[in-house]
């Protein structure tokens, strides 16, 4: 039997297909999994007249978010330690608290974030975390596109415990998640700091050989290069460097303490970068020198960390702040302006995720990974340039559809792959639990 046929139409259709397309009275038509046209509405619902008709009157189209670092269930420990250095937030309140972690909990607190992560217009994200298998069991139910993977470190693990079991964690999800439509497994090491060089050689060895993606925290703040300095003699990525784990898989986190070397490093191997601006300014981490990475011609994408240090999972949000801080940081009104920043949460992100091919724009061939932003909105009106609206002035709550790999998960606002109200319970449990641990 032939796939269903769909037309999502729109005001506007913005593909971000790298051309700056843009099409008032706009429409995506989708058969099964994949984009088959895009174009003005009319000619399309001419050249598919069985197709079934989303009418978004006051809608702007364009492709789902891709979030390329978080903690997907540290949502429940948002709020729980504020206002503190990254080093005191982790060894004080964060790694004692995740000793008590369990699958349940982190199953809940993962439905959590992608609730929130579909409500603002994410449709593809990339975690590294504890418990896996409850964080794809949790994914695999919302429908969401997803990058995933189990992080190791030197000492016991909460989910796996001792090393040893981690990589026979990682054997089985790999062969469990193998073929999987929208999941698909990752390497992580956590960080320069928690990982030994055996450790590092022996996870980088693991991706290569299955041709995974390596996502580790690099040089997020000065304290992290000094500790790398006293132990390895030399910076973080330097470090990776001369243990062969920067190539074109590699996905470095953070990369705020850099020099302007490094940065060439970065391009010359081709290492992917996650820019989380609102987790590094909590943290006061500083800030990436993200605007001379692109000059140089390194791919960076946009993660929003976890909701522990960030609080919030909205890329719309973190656009908005991505584009602002560097602003302030050059002085120069002209730097990440709104085009380049969008690109890095949609084109960009797919091709860190190593899914150029596959998602990150609307264009025939491609998944069927869509939102819709209502611009019928005081705060989005009038429309001199929607580009500008969607980075400095739109917000999760602005999107009201969204589709992946060609199936509606949220409709007018609504999921329709998860029980929000019933997890929204469940959490008030969980966090009375958290509360009630030592740390």
């Amino acid at each position: 039997m032939d796939a269903k046929e769909f037309i999502i139409s729109g005001k506007y259709l913005l593909p971000m297909d790298g051309q700056g397309t843009f099409i008032e009275d706009g429409a995506v038509v989708t058969r099964g999994d994949t984009i088959v046209a895009t174009g003005p509405a009319g000619q399309l619902r001419g050249q598919y007249p069985e197709a079934e008709e989303l009418a978004c009157g006051h809608g702007l189209i364009m492709p789902g978010l891709v979030n390329i670092h978080t903690h997907a269930a540290m949502s429940c420990f948002r709020g729980l330690a504020d206002d503190l250095p990254l080093m005191q937030w982790l060894q004080d309140y964060i790694f004692p608290r995740e000793t008590r972690l369990t699958g349940e909990i982190v199953h809940i607190s993962t439905l959590l974030s992608l609730c929130e992560m579909i409500k603002s217009g994410t449709t593809s994200f990339n975690d590294m975390y504890l418990f896996t298998p409850d964080v794809a069991a949790a994914t695999a139910e919302s429908g969401m596109r997803a990058w995933l993977g189990e992080v190791l470190y030197d000492f016991p693990s909460p989910s796996y415990g001792e090393l040893e079991n981690g990589f026979a964690l990682m054997e089985k999800l790999f062969a469990d998640y193998g073929d999987h439509d929208l999941i698909t497994m990752t390497v992580n090491p956590h960080a320069v700091y928690t990982c030994s060089p055996d450790l590092l050689t022996r996870l980088g060895n693991f991706a290569r050989e299955r041709q995974a993606l390596l996502h580790i925290h690099v040089a997020e703040n000065r304290d992290e290069v000094g500790m790398c300095r006293q132990r390895f003699g030399t910076t973080p990525l330097r470090h990776l460097d001369k243990l062969g784990l920067l190539d074109n898989r590699t996905l470095a986190a953070h990369c705020v303490v850099l020099d302007e070397e490094e940065i060439g490093l970065l391009a010359q191997q081709g290492v992917k970068v996650a820019h989380c601006a609102e987790s590094n300014m909590k943290l006061a981490s500083g800030i990436a020198p993200v605007p001379a990475m692109l000059a140089a011609g390194v791919c960076v994408g946009i993660g929003t960390d976890g909701s522990a240090s960030n609080n919030d999972v909205d890329m719309f949000g973190e656009m908005n702040s991505v584009a602002k801080v560097h602003k302030a940081a050059e002085m120069d009104p002209t730097v990440m302006d709104a085009e380049t920043t969008l690109a890095a949460a949609t084109r960009g992100g797919a091709a860190a995720l190593g899914a150029g091919d596959l998602i990150g724009s609307l264009e025939a061939g491609k998944k069927a990974d869509l939102i819709v932003v209502d611009f019928d909105r005081p705060h989005l009106s009038p429309v001199y340039n929607p580009v500008s609206h969607l980075v400095y002035a739109a917000r999760g709550r602005d999107v009201v559809h969204s589709m992946i790999n060609g199936r509606m998960v949220m409709k007018n606002r609504k999921i329709l792959t998860l029980d929000e109200p019933a997890i929204l319970a469940a959490m008030g449990e969980i966090g009375r639990e958290i509360v009630a641990m030592q740390a």
